[in-house]
């Protein structure tokens, strides 16, 4: 009897247990708790990665200088010297030619952009010149925000020379090596002839490398460096403005006026995220699982409805309804031409944005969701009503994780796209309503973070619509890292293989 007893006690603790959502939620939070106590000894680690590959670089090019012959050794000061050495003369000119143009930019224009960046201008009156003629002429002085603008490019050129720089050494010693050991060193004919052949994905990658820098890297930097200024309508880029360091970071999120503004915007922005995505969703859901229903009769038929409100322009569904609600629309005139206005109430308002943005989302999410549904394999429906399961089940345990699964990172978008979502704000109460107590700085009751950085920027306020966009990206960033790192579409790939 007692064995009987050990072996039931026995099979009962091998059963797993639940999890339950509160201890997933303990588990994860004790993560999180985890991860922001380790955050400075991961950072110190990081940095002495960093340290550690730096020493070991300055290590191995120390060893090519040792051990290199002379042809290296000069490569070092006269960039191209390695392939002249070995009779690569289009190679050694074209790395000759990148060392002088780069010296002739820092001699005439890139050493003043260097010292512009940091100064942002010293001189910002009108010097009065004569000309031969007796006549005068006005130049202006220094721009801040050119000089800005000049040093980053300037810092962009430094840092590409530098890495042509040790481009220029590995390959002298690789051609040396090459000689040691009697291999035959490629011709001019033979690198151009492998350029457009084997590595013609090296032409085409540049190309558009150079046009990212230039549309998206360069303008980026600086935007971002404008957070760290006094930029604004009382010190503009003719008046000049300097480097302010963080203290525009400190009036947004510090104990300043504008943290009281901050603050609430963010919280309407994160609330507003969650319920324009997840509502859109599992709304979006039910409709999908209620036409794709086998005894739905005219099934293209609703589709069809629905998609008619995607086929309309976004920006026309949000400026009618903006005028049916208004205070003179053809709903206020139902209640009898009231003159009351639903956006004058920051509640209605926030509710009136849900709603419309549900009529115009739900439909995205039910294609979406239609195309999912009739890809899952009927054999497991099939098999799970053999096992007796009901209709909830099989939702919770089949269709819910299929298409949980595959809309994943659809739903970080779109989260991250209602974040950031300017269009329906702006056209449907423009950020408003203004004059909210606590709101400043042309925030309103309905500002998402991304309107409001519209505003200052309408405003001049540079400085703090640029340190806006930073924290808006932050915010993204944090957002969509661990939603994405704890969604199954990142956690639990091999089960849907």
């Amino acid at each position: 009897m007692a064995e009987k007893d050990l072996k039931k006690e026995s099979s009962v603790s091998s059963i797993p247990k639940k999890n339950t959502f509160g201890q997933k939620l303990k588990r994860k939070l004790k993560r999180f708790g985890s991860f922001l106590v380790n955050l400075p000894k991961n950072f110190i680690k990081l940095c002495v990665k960093i340290g550690t590959g730096i020493r070991d670089g300055i290590k191995n090019y120390i060893t090519i200088f040792r051990e290199g012959d002379f042809g290296v050794k000069m490569s070092f000061l006269v960039m191209g010297s390695g392939a002249f050495a070995r009779k690569q003369i289009a190679k050694g000119i074209t790395y000759l030619a990148i060392e002088l143009l780069f010296l002739f930019y820092m001699i005439f224009n890139g050493a003043g952009a260097i010292k512009g960046f940091f100064t942002l201008g010293t001189d910002f009156t009108y010097d009065i010149h004569y000309m031969g003629s007796g006549a005068t002429a006005a130049v202006e002085g220094d721009n801040s925000m050119l000089c800005l603008l000049f040093g980053v490019v300037a810092i962009i050129v430094i840092v590409a020379f530098i890495v042509l720089y040790f481009s220029n050494i590995r390959s002298a010693y690789e051609s040396y090596e090459n000689s040691v050991v009697g291999r035959k060193l490629p011709t001019f004919k033979d690198d151009l002839k492998d350029l457009f052949d084997n590595k013609f994905y090296v032409v085409l990658l540049a190309v558009a490398l150079i046009g990212v820098i230039a549309f998206t890297v360069l303008p980026l930097i600086f935007m971002i460096l404008i957070a760290f200024t006094n930029f604004d309508q009382d010190h503009s880029a003719t008046s000049g403005f300097n480097w302010v360091g963080l203290d525009n970071f400190k009036s947004l999120v510090g104990s300043t006026g504008l943290s009281t503004t901050f603050f609430p915007v963010l919280g309407w922005t994160l609330l507003w995220a969650l319920c324009a995505t997840f509502l859109n969703y599992f709304l979006g859901v039910a409709l999908a699982l209620l036409i794709n229903k086998k005894d739905i009769k005219g099934q293209k038929v609703w589709r069809t409805f629905f998609v008619l409100t995607i086929a309309i322009p976004q920006f026309v569904s949000l400026l009618l309804m903006r005028q049916l609600l208004g205070p003179f629309g053809p709903i206020m005139e139902v209640f009898g031409k009231t003159g009351l206005d639903l956006f004058d109430n920051t509640t209605t308002a926030r509710i009136i944005i849900i709603m419309v943005n549900l009529w115009i989302g739900i439909p995205y999410s039910m294609l979406i969701t239609s195309g999912i549904l009739m890809n899952i394999p009927a054999d497991l429906y099939e098999s799970a009503r053999i096992d007796g399961a009901g209709k909830l089940t099989m939702f919770r345990k089949i269709t819910l994780p299929y298409i949980l699964f595959v809309t994943g990172p659809y739903l970080i978008t779109q989260f991250i796209g209602n974040i950031n979502n300017f269009n329906i704000i702006y056209l449907l109460t423009g950020g408003g309503p203004f004059g909210e107590a606590g709101y400043s700085d042309g925030a309103g009751g309905t500002s998402l973070l991304v309107t409001w950085l519209y505003t200052m920027t309408g405003n001049s306020n540079y400085k703090l619509a640029s340190t806006l966009g930073i924290l808006t990206f932050v915010v993204c960033s944090i957002v969509s890292l661990i939603t994405y790192r704890n969604s199954s579409a990142s956690k639990n790939e091999e089960d849907f293989q």
